[in-house]
């Protein structure tokens, strides 16, 4: 039994139930845990903006300015700084933050203010840590003016705004983002006028007047009935839908729906969790100090589920593709799906660990540019390896050819003996085995003569110049009646036509479809049409010319009279009976003529005398 990294379709149920009850536990664990954890973050951020989080090019080029002791000089720092002062119930230093207008700046007014935004918050919501920007000069291409973030929304009176940070100067001419003027205008100017929460509503009183780090007991235990709440109705909603699906939908039990089906529908649950647990907190009010600490825990469980995502598609497709390789038993387009299949899984991972770096405010543009460097370089080294690769990727994807197929690549042709993952082996005619790399192989005009439903048959006859032009009738009419006749030959392709005069020839053309495809069945056919043509050109009294002069000397009587004349008698008839088929056989006589030359013959063909 195969076990797949996050619980694809080999899990039996037992392990799925087990699996999912590890991930409510990791889930409530992980919130409990990275709280202390986010808060020692915070606090790191309230001093000064990380280092680790500004780019190479900010730091050579910024000025020298002392770090603010709020850590207002970007806008992560202002709201980690504002969330901090808060938790502390420091509220004279909350509003610090605030950008009170310069007659409201006493200190009772301005707490009063910050103690309000935090009512506020806590049925609003702010916007995670890892997706506030971190530098001086905040976003620049947010459509918003140069001087302003927006960093989440609160409502008053169920009217919903948007909060924003503007940027001002301190003495020195430093960077001091606060919470704007215009947001500050829409906080009301006392408590009373924000409404409890529900939260404090429906919890006792005593777990509302203890707390821990600023943050209510109640809250937090809240908080752990929304999380199991919010993950089990998820559970019982994607269940309900997939159950659903199936019923109205046929191809939902068959693969590879029921595959992608399967792949979507745990990272859909985690999503679903999630925005439960957001949207049910910020209903009933969860301090927006603890709501804010597990900000970037729930960031990294939305990408997290994306990768899940990604990693069960990969997994679908490639089973799929699998059993399609093996039925054709293809063994090397199974190699490249296996390999294409290992790169996709480390792509995802690679993808994951950056996103998880970047998520805990680590700078990763230099390791980025770093690995581009080095795959720049790698690339280079290995040039003709990746372009072999892509070849043969292409060669599985487009088919073009396959094992045992007789084709034509550039000058060489020969039978496909194996498709690798470097190069494509053929036999040649001379039985010598050619080996051409997979990047040159899909860039050559290749020509597959496996896939051809009938083969071409157009020999030239050049008849001799001193031919009469009812010569020339005579073989039109009898070698269209062979064509027409015959049971392999494609009637609706089949002409004979009198197409020039060549230096010392007629030349008739003859253009016309074997039905077969193999090409010894061909050969056989050939050699019994040209045998018959033949017999038709000596019938009609002349012969074939040759690119020779002739002498005519007294001895040789050149062509014979009595079969020219017999000749030209005959196409008199025709003439005569209104029945010479020229320039083209109507319809009628096709149809008369269709599958009256038996073939195969037992006999010898005997020529008309």
């Amino acid at each position: 039994m195969e076990f797949s990294l996050f619980g694809g379709p080999a899990f039996s149920r037992p392990l799925r139930r087990a699996a999912s009850f590890r991930f409510l536990f990791f889930f409530t664990f992980f919130l409990s845990a990275v709280a202390p954890v986010e808060s020692a973050l915070a606090q790191e951020t309230a001093k000064e903006p990380a280092a680790d989080t500004t780019s190479v090019v900010e730091e050579i080029l910024a000025p020298d300015w002392l770090p603010d002791s709020l850590g207002r000089r970007t806008p992560r720092g202002t709201v980690s700084g504002f969330i901090k002062a808060i938790s502390e119930e420091n509220y004279n230093k909350a509003a610090l933050f605030l950008n009170l207008d310069s007659a409201l700046q006493d200190e009772q007014h301005g707490a009063r203010l910050a103690h309000a935004l935090q009512r506020l918050l806590n049925k609003g919501n702010l916007t995670p840590y890892t997706l506030i920007n971190d530098t001086y000069d905040g976003k620049t291409d947010d459509n918003l003016g140069p001087n302003l973030e927006r960093v989440g929304s609160a409502s008053v009176n169920g009217e919903t705004f948007d909060l924003f940070l503007e940027k001002t100067e301190d003495p020195v001419g430093g960077p001091i983002w606060l919470f704007s003027s215009q947001t500050v205008q829409r906080i009301p100017v006392t408590i009373e006028e924000v409404s409890k929460p529900l939260a404090d509503k429906v919890m006792p009183e005593f777990t509302i007047e203890k707390k821990w780090e600023g943050i209510p007991i109640g809250h937090l235990l809240a908080l752990l009935v929304t999380a199991l709440f919010a993950y089990a109705a998820a559970w019982a909603i994607t269940r309900a839908l997939a159950y659903l699906l199936r019923l109205v939908w046929k191809k939902a039990t068959q693969e590879p729906t029921m595959g992608i089906i399967k792949a979507f529908t745990l990272p859909i649950q985690v999503y679903l969790s999630l925005w439960l647990f957001i949207f049910s907190n910020q209903e009933i009010g969860i301090s927006i100090i603890v709501r804010q600490r597990f900000s970037q825990l729930t960031v990294i469980i939305g990408m997290l589920a994306f990768l899940l995502l990604l990693w069960r598609l990969v997994d679908v497709l490639t089973q799929f593709l699998q059993r399609r390789m093996m039925n054709r038993h293809n063994l090397a387009g199974l190699s490249a799906v296996l390999f294409l299949r290992r790169g996709a899984k480390i792509a995802i991972i690679a993808f994951g660990i950056i996103g998880f770096l970047s998520s805990l405010g680590f700078d990763v543009t230099t390791g980025l540019a770093a690995l581009g460097i080095g795959g720049i370089a790698l690339a280079l080294g290995a040039q003709k390896t990746v372009e072999n690769f892509v070849g043969s990727v292409t060669l599985i994807a487009d088919q073009p050819i396959r094992v045992g197929d007789f084709c034509k690549v550039g000058e060489t042709s020969g039978t496909v003996e194996s498709i690798g993952m470097r190069s494509t082996r053929l036999r040649t005619n001379d039985r010598t085995v050619v080996t051409i790399p997979n990047g040159d192989f899909s860039s050559q005009r290749i020509e597959n003569f496996a896939h051809r439903d009938r083969v071409w048959f157009h020999p030239t006859l050049g008849v001799r110049a001193d031919s009469s032009p009812d010569q020339i009738r005579y073989l039109l009419v009898e070698l269209r009646s062979l064509l027409y006749s015959h049971p392999k030959i494609d009637p609706d392709s089949a002409r004979v036509r009198f197409v020039g005069i060549g230096a010392s020839s007629y030349n008739l053309e003859v253009f016309s479809y074997v039905l077969v495809k193999d090409y010894n069945e061909f050969l056989e056919i050939q050699e019994d049409l040209l045998l018959r043509m033949l017999d038709i050109v000596e019938a009609s009294g002349t012969g074939l010319a040759y690119p020779t002069q002739t002498l005519f000397m007294g001895r040789d009587t050149g062509k014979s009279e009595e079969k020219t004349q017999a000749t030209e008698e005959r196409v008199q008839q025709w003439r005569d009976a209104d029945d010479l088929q020229l320039p083209s056989f109507d319809e009628k006589r096709i149809k008369s003529l269709r599958n009256k030359i038996p073939y195969p013959t037992k006999k010898p063909h005997s020529p008309k005398k």
